[in-house]
């Protein structure tokens, strides 16, 4: 029972979760409008858009394994202020932006940076929250990341619209700033120091023994690149005017999801979390493909922000819940590495579907991924966390 009543929102929680607000948020701001800036003012066709976007995501996949492995190894803080700072600097970039293969190798620049910050940010998070309190305190810490990608692409779809690009990535400077900050003020507890460096092998860069999970994770992340990538475009398509609502319902979801989700999992629920989050997310892009109304359009919203919400706590709770402690960069890298492929697939294949057939088509095939992530998670993820977790 006193275990039960351990500390969650302790100073440095409450500091590392506002350091993760404003770094989402400064990177939230650009994702809904640089397809916007790509189409109307450079000409970009739709398929090369989702070129731009994914780059930074290959840049992920390559390099965030070993910011999880250098994580493990090394001192956490001293690397969450570099990942940070390097991060915010690259928005520098972004003001001389004027070619395709530019922003192909900025974006790229960025999500090597992206990497480094969110590893260790997951990480230092992990460390400061109670054991007991896990799944509850990666919700609540999550849930700044995630009201930060919804909310941030609504306003900056509203300032791209009255001021334009420039004064967007101002703002994102502005908020990255505001991330190094709070990152100088955060206590990291103190780890046992190794005493020699791992010998280098797959499972210091990835979780093998949650690799079976990870692929059930491609199936679900996959609807988070879509939405993303081409939520606004979709709206624009289909006639709304403030496209960009849809992430001010999907905030509301993300937001509500988290009161009880992470306690459930806490309490030994997390099977039934994760099948009602699967369902809620495929009815939502059923939704969101099949009736166009601005009222309809905000329903699927919120039901996607519900299951999504709902999800991320559990999923990354699962491959911490499979690794020791000496290893929980590695495992948190691993969750992040798993949205990383299938954020990049739903930009570059969810182009191709829209290219091809149209945005409806695609987010009705994203439905059906996510009805398929039910049936693997019940008949083979269940099995492998059972008898992997510690």
């Amino acid at each position: 029972m006193k275990e039960n009543k351990e500390k969650l929102w302790s100073r440095d929680f409450i500091i590392i979760s506002i350091s993760y607000f404003f770094l989402a948020s400064s990177f939230s701001l650009l994702m809904p409008t640089i397809p916007i800036f790509l189409s109307k003012e450079l000409g970009v066709e739709t398929s090369k858009i989702g070129i731009v976007l994914s780059s930074y995501v290959i840049a992920l996949l390559m390099f965030r394994p070993f910011s999880g492995f250098i994580v493990d190894i090394y001192s956490r803080k001293p690397l969450l202020i570099l990942g940070v700072s390097l991060f915010v600097a690259t928005f520098f970039g972004y003001y001389f932006a004027a070619t395709v293969l530019f922003l192909i190798l900025l974006r790229f620049l960025h999500g090597i940076f992206w990497g480094m910050a969110t590893v260790s940010s997951n990480t230092v998070a992990i460390d400061i929250i109670p054991a007991s309190r896990r799944a509850e305190g990666i919700g609540f810490f999550g849930v700044n990341s995630n009201i930060a990608m919804a909310i941030a692409p609504y306003i900056a779809v509203n300032i791209y619209n009255r001021f334009g690009f420039h004064a967007l990535i101002t703002a994102s400077l502005v908020m990255g700033v505001f991330s190094i900050v709070a990152v100088t003020l955060i206590r990291v507890p103190i780890r046992k120091k190794l005493d020699e460096t791992p010998p280098i092998s797959i499972d210091r860069f990835i979780l093998l023994k949650g690799l079976p999970i990870f692929w059930n994770q491609l199936f679900i992340s996959f609807g988070w690149g879509t939405l993303v990538a081409f939520a606004v475009l979709y709206g624009i398509d289909i006639g709304l005017q403030n496209s960009g609502i849809f992430f001010l319902f999907l905030a509301l979801g993300l937001v509500l999801s988290r009161i009880n989700s992470g306690k459930l999992v806490d309490k030994g629920h997390l099977h039934i979390v994760m099948q009602v989050a699967l369902l809620l997310i495929t009815i939502g892009f059923l939704t969101f493909a099949s009736f166009h109304s601005i009222y309809m359009f905000c329903v699927a919203a919120f039901l996607i922000g519900l299951g999504y919400g709902t999800l991320f706590p559990a999923l990354q709770s699962i491959y911490v819940n499979m690794a020791p402690s000496s290893q929980r960069g590695t495992a948190n890298s691993t969750y992040l590495t798993g949205f990383d492929v299938g954020i990049s697939l739903g930009m570059l294949v969810g182009a191709y579907f829209v290219e091809k057939y149209s945005f409806s088509f695609m987010y009705n095939m994203t439905a059906c991924l996510s009805f398929i992530a039910i049936f693997i998670y019940r008949f083979n993820s269940i099995r492998v966390y059972e008898r992997n977790r510690l």
